[in-house]
């Protein structure tokens, strides 16, 4: 029933918004992608990638900020799109896809593809590197609703690390984030939890859908569907211990995608009825 309710208010929120909060929408993509999961931008190609989430085709799509259009599509050939919820890259350009939803809390086994930056371009299929693994703290399948944080959304490089972040969907709502680490050398099965963070308790607005990290600055930010956490002066793996801002979008929609190109965030939500499907730009 909830599940319902959300996309009702979300759906009739959209649909009656003529202004679009401290965003500035710059494009639609109704006539090509409605449920964009995850986006990064590569500089060296000049493109912001997007994926869309479980059920569709395990496709990586370049968008072209300038021209506007996603013309550039890749399929992955070794990969099967189970739940791909975000992007990632390092500072090679290297593109990574998480393929780790977990919206029951049931998944044993998750995936993180690596696409080589040297694939990204003039091609039309890649083989990805494979790096399988699990959550160090998980031990039911599902667990008790009131338990269910092992849901991953979000994720970034920092360090030669993943780190990803829990999209928290446990009955007692309590805005917890926790955070993980997973070594990138491939010989480690297990992401392990390093630290936590309480985002907020209203659970249709403070859930971590998705991550991004600015390789010049060191700033990272966290999205959800009305906010965003900017973390910055952080040491190591205390990424919730320096500083953290929160800004308010004055914009709610399912947003579930997020990444710096520059010093601007680019921000893209899923269609929802009359709404939604939408790149926006947010300079902080």
């Amino acid at each position: 029933m909830y599940k319902y309710i959300l996309i009702f208010l979300i759906s009739t929120s959209v649909s009656c918004q003529t202004d679009f909060g401290k965003l500035t929408i710059e494009s639609s993509l109704h006539n090509d992608l409605v449920e964009v999961s995850g986006i990064e931008y590569i500089d060296n190609t000049k493109l912001i990638w997007m994926v869309e989430d479980s059920g569709n085709e395990a496709k990586i799509f370049g968008y072209n900020p300038k021209t506007k259009n996603t013309k550039t599509i890749i399929t992955v050939t070794n990969a099967e799109n189970n739940d791909w919820e975000d992007l990632a890259s390092d500072k090679e350009g290297n593109l990574y896809i998480g393929d780790f939803g977990n919206n029951s809390n049931k998944r044993k086994h998750l995936t993180i593809y690596k696409i080589s930056n040297g694939d990204l371009f003039d091609k039309k299929e890649v083989k990805a590197t494979k790096i399988e693994f699990k959550l160090e703290d998980q031990e039911k399948f599902p667990p008790k609703k009131k338990n269910r944080n092992f849901d991953i959304e979000s994720f970034f490089v920092l360090n030669n690390n993943f780190y990803l972040v829990s999209r928290n969907r446990s009955s007692k709502f309590d805005g917890t984030a926790k955070l993980y680490k997973l070594s990138m050398n491939g010989k480690e099965d297990k992401a392990n939890v390093v630290s936590s963070f309480k985002t907020c308790e209203d659970k249709t607005d403070c859930q971590i859908t998705s991550a991004t990290i600015n390789h010049t600055t060191g700033e990272i930010v966290l999205l959800s569907y009305d906010k965003i956490w900017v973390l910055t002066d952080y040491k190591q793996d205390n990424i919730f211990e320096g500083s953290v801002k929160e800004i308010n979008l004055d914009h709610f929609s399912q947003k579930e995608s997020i990444t710096f190109l520059n010093s601007k965030l680019y921000i893209v939500d899923e269609k929802i009825g009359i709404g939604g499907s939408n790149v926006y730009f947010l300079e902080l």
